[in-house]
């Protein structure tokens, strides 16, 4: 009986041992180098694993760099110009200054009446209300105010307004990776260039509707028409499918454009605020003799 249990567990210990033999010298033979710039250029992404770039995560976008061993046509939205930098040093190649971006949210809140003439009670998620329903002003286009886009930012840099329903972007904390543009069903939300000294210029509005019907569901809505694209001097402006659209690398801040819009639908950030004018004063009456 021992005898038996003995050979058993040498057959057993000889077998285990062949194949460990056969698995080493088979990975051994199919095994696959690794680049070892991946790890290095990993350690200078984010690691915010945001897929700005278009990638799975931060490892994959550093084998991509590592792959390609130069920068064309691949940015890191996240780390941002300093990011790119350190990369290129790594590769050796030359990075050219991007233009910094930043999230805006294109559509203002609506005061129609400030009712809503519908109520969504369902899953809290902008995707799937976006197929069941309109809006709270009836608009097929606005915000949906769910949040989907503050659950999609991984920096923080959205919150939704509790008056209006609507996000707020925190431009200090966003990095551009286009999550919550991703994350919104109904494209209201666009990366566009910061702008010198952060000032910028776009319409807040997407609504495709009508005139008449899109002022019916907002009162901010643009109404297309293109009083903004014929004051505009440098073009940036045109007016497709009724709504006007600011191209930010033709547009030179001017605000042109602002002062002509009849309903307050194109918006200028960060500008100072006009100089008040003066009051008017009355010329005294000389006194008589």
């Amino acid at each position: 009986m021992t005898h038996s249990i003995l050979i058993a567990v040498l057959v057993l210990g000889l077998t285990g041992a062949f194949f460990a033999v056969l698995l080493y010298f088979v990975a051994q033979k199919f095994k696959v180098e690794e680049n070892p710039l991946i790890d290095v250029i990993a350690d200078v992404l984010p690691g915010a694993n945001c897929g700005g770039c278009g990638k799975a995560g931060c490892r994959a976008m550093a084998e991509a760099f590592a792959k390609q061993g130069n920068m064309d046509g691949l940015k890191c939205p996240a780390g941002g110009d300093a990011v790119a930098q350190k990369v290129a040093a790594i590769l050796g190649c030359v990075s050219e200054a991007a233009e910094p971006q930043v999230a805006v949210i294109r559509c203002r809140p609506c005061h129609v009446g400030d009712k809503a003439v519908t109520h969504y009670d369902g899953l809290q998620d902008c995707a799937f209300a976006h197929s069941l329903y309109t809006g709270e002003n009836g608009c097929p286009f606005g915000c949906l105010g769910l949040g989907s886009c503050v659950q999609a930012c991984q920096f923080g840099a959205i919150s939704m307004d509790p008056e209006t329903h609507t996000p707020t972007v925190d431009e200090e904390k966003c990095t551009a990776c286009g999550a919550c543009a991703k994350a919104c069903p109904r494209g209201v939300i666009e990366l566009r260039n910061k702008g010198r000294q952060n000032r910028r210029v776009y319409v807040g509005c997407i609504n495709k509707e009508k005139g008449a019907q899109a002022r019916k569901t907002c009162d901010n809505a643009c109404i297309g028409c293109g009083k903004c694209a014929k004051v505009c001097p440098f073009e940036a402006i045109q007016v497709e499918n009724n709504v006007a659209y600011i191209d930010f690398n033709k547009c030179k801040s001017c605000r042109k454009c602002v002062a002509e819009c009849p309903t307050g639908a194109i918006q200028a950030v960060n500008f100072p605020a006009p100089a008040a004018k003066p009051a008017a004063t009355t010329p005294e009456t000389p006194a008589a003799n």
